[in-house]
């Protein structure tokens, strides 16, 4: 039988264990994703290559080839790219809120900087039409 002190350092321990997880387990499936994406990338890019809009192209899908016609390819990897950003964005974004619950956690302050946004085009102009004075 532990006593309260303990079972309490016990839960915290258990508490921050389980939110580091988290995080962990959030990068570890970003990484993956993002070598999915760089994937798709390459092989946008050897379509883009070939010229020959009319010839099928071999697709590999797990552990077979299939052949498939060259622009139904092209979009349904546009497809898997677009659904793969989302994917990475909407886990970042998760990934900043339990990295914060793990600071918090943990008692340490909260990241500064770590919720900055890139600027969009109308303010990059903006800043840029400042700065020439």
């Amino acid at each position: 039988m532990l006593s309260p002190e303990a079972e309490r350092v016990l839960r915290y321990l258990v508490e921050v264990e389980e939110l580091a997880e988290e995080v962990l387990a959030d990068k570890r499936q970003i990484v993956d994703l993002d070598t999915k994406r760089n994937q798709n990338r390459e092989g946008l890019r050897a379509l883009q290559k070939d010229l020959s809009l009319s010839e099928d192209v071999m697709v590999c899908f797990g552990n077979m080839f299939i052949k498939m016609p060259h622009p139904e390819t092209k979009e349904m990897i546009e497809k898997d790219q677009d659904h793969l950003d989302k994917e990475i964005e909407k886990l970042r974004k998760q990934l900043k809120v339990k990295v914060n619950r793990l600071f918090e956690a943990q008692g340490k302050p909260e990241l500064k900087g770590f919720n900055l946004n890139p600027l969009n085009q109308d303010e990059l102009k903006a800043l840029k039409v400042i700065l020439k004075g």
